[in-house]
């Protein structure tokens, strides 16, 4: 058990104050004795002009504490600064996202009775939430897909681990490989390569939309599910439909540093100051952060109580309008029946989380051969393929490259396969090295950069390389 009680708290924006205030008030009832250290984050502080929406108060405090509770925090959807949710997450490393869905009693569902006990683990800082975006022409944008294998292993080991600490038998990893063979197939090879060190638990795998379909076929069938950042964004908030809603449904950021507690949903405002809100899916985060504290019977306490609440017909006007009662009435509830065990609640013995300690990229792999092989250069070009191939094989004549095939949004315009798909004012140019040529290196690719540069507007590349002798890069559609 750990002795550090104190913890930052971030009531968030909308209805969080009121739902993390409740939450506050139940672990204090609890006594689990916690100091809170208030801070602030989200819409106040960009409205502030703070560009991250973090102050530098707020960070100094997670420093300290190394445990938060906090509440939703708008984020300005498709303009604006970037999330605050996420700027939290990435700064303090917390690499695994973890999202419990169980069904609790009396809450309606079309899956009711159906015994869903289930874990969303979450890879959390890299992906497409990495943020990297470019507009790389006027109609074309970019956003890149970055997978770790130092980000799969970790959230991996989480997985498997919190199946061992809640008594569970089966992990499914959830991947798009089929088609993004390097990115999402570095996740599936390395929670392969983790597997084998816990025999104990059954490993499998299945494609994302597959498990997407099999959660609204058979949820019960599910036990752990570990996936990159996006699939499990969106898999996750399918899950809590399964048992209610989001109103139910807890989660929990960790890393080797801090860990951070806060309900999937997000701020309402609409709802916002009526005392309205359903604070569950917040308590229930409030039982996860008194796991990692180490309060293993608090925990086990609270959750009894808000599931005893359910049991006798107590709701939120989210689940029920008639007789709902509001937000500080809920709380009184659940307080009021701390000591008592549901009946129907489906209980887990939990044991302490083991997190995994970060283990620095092994030192072969900075040793692993890479050899330059060619080139990919996007450039802007309104004309057709074969005018474009006509202008780039004279520009780079004398080059150490050749131009391989030109695509159009993943699909090979050039040579043509035979038929042709729309066309964007965005190619991708695949130059190779010529059969006769010296090994090239980075002063050739800049040659070939400013040869194709006289020819039409560029704006990305990226180098060919193969590691260990195998390329390290996919074929377009229709490549040969």
């Amino acid at each position: 058990m750990t002795t550090n009680r104190r913890v930052t708290v971030i009531p968030g924006d909308g209805i969080g104050p009121e739902v993390v205030g409740a939450t506050q008030r139940a672990l204090d009832a609890l006594g689990a004795g916690i100091t809170w250290e208030r801070c602030e984050a989200g819409a106040v502080s960009f409205r502030r002009g703070l560009a991250t929406g973090v102050p530098a108060e707020t960070l100094a405090s997670i420093r300290d504490t190394r445990v938060v509770l906090k509440g939703p925090l708008e984020t300005p959807v498709g303009y604006g600064e970037k999330s605050a949710n996420v700027t939290l997450r990435k700064l303090f490393e917390t690499y695994a996202n973890v999202r419990p869905v169980r069904e609790l009693p009396g809450v309606p569902s079309p899956f009711a009775g159906r015994g869903i006990d289930l874990v969303v683990v979450r890879e959390n800082v890299e992906d497409l939430y990495a943020g990297i975006e470019h507009q790389q022409t006027p109609t074309v944008a970019q956003c890149l897909k970055l997978i770790s294998r130092q980000g799969c292993e970790k959230t991996a080991r989480v997985a498997f681990e919190l199946a061992r600490a809640e008594g569970r038998r089966r992990v499914t990893c959830a991947t798009k490989a089929n088609i993004m063979k390097l990115t999402e197939g570095l996740m599936k090879r390395t929670f392969e390569e983790v597997a084998r060190e816990y025999p104990d638990i059954q490993a499998d795998h299945v494609l994302v939309d597959n498990c997407a379909h099999q959660l609204v076929r058979a949820p019960e069938q599910f036990e752990v599910i570990v996936t990159t950042n996006m699939n499990g964004d969106i898999l996750s908030d399918l899950t809590s439909g399964l048992i209610g809603g989001l109103g139910f449904a807890p989660g929990a950021n960790l890393g080797r540093d801090v860990a951070m507690f806060e309900a999937v949903h997000g701020s309402a405002p609409t709802i916002a100051g009526q005392n309205i809100a359903n604070p569950t899916a917040v308590m229930l985060s409030g039982a996860m952060l008194l796991r990692h504290l180490g309060l293993l019977t608090h925990a086990s306490t609270l959750e009894h109580a808000l599931a005893a609440t359910l049991e006798d017909g107590i709701f939120t006007r989210d689940v029920t309008a008639k007789g709902a009662v509001g937000t500080a009435e809920f709380t009184d509830a659940v307080i009021a029946r701390f000591g008592r065990r549901a009946e129907r609640l489906r209980a887990r013995d939990h044991r302490p989380l083991v997190l995994p300690t970060e283990a620095p990229a092994p030192p072969a792999a900075l040793h692993t051969p890479m050899a330059l092989v060619g080139a990919d250069v996007f450039v802007r070009a309104t004309d057709m393929p074969d005018a474009l191939a006509d202008a780039l094989v004279k520009a780079t004549e004398g080059s150490p490259f050749r131009l391989k095939m030109i695509s159009n949004r993943g699909t090979q315009v050039w040579p043509s396969p035979g038929a042709l798909p729309d066309l964007v004012d965005h190619h991708r140019c695949r130059f190779v090295r010529r059969d006769n040529a010296a090994t090239p290196d980075d002063r050739d690719v800049l040659d070939l950069l400013a040869r194709v540069g006289a020819a039409r507007p560029w704006m990305h590349v990226e180098k060919l390389h193969t590691i260990d002798g195998a390329p390290a890069y996919t074929r377009a559609q229709g490549e040969d």
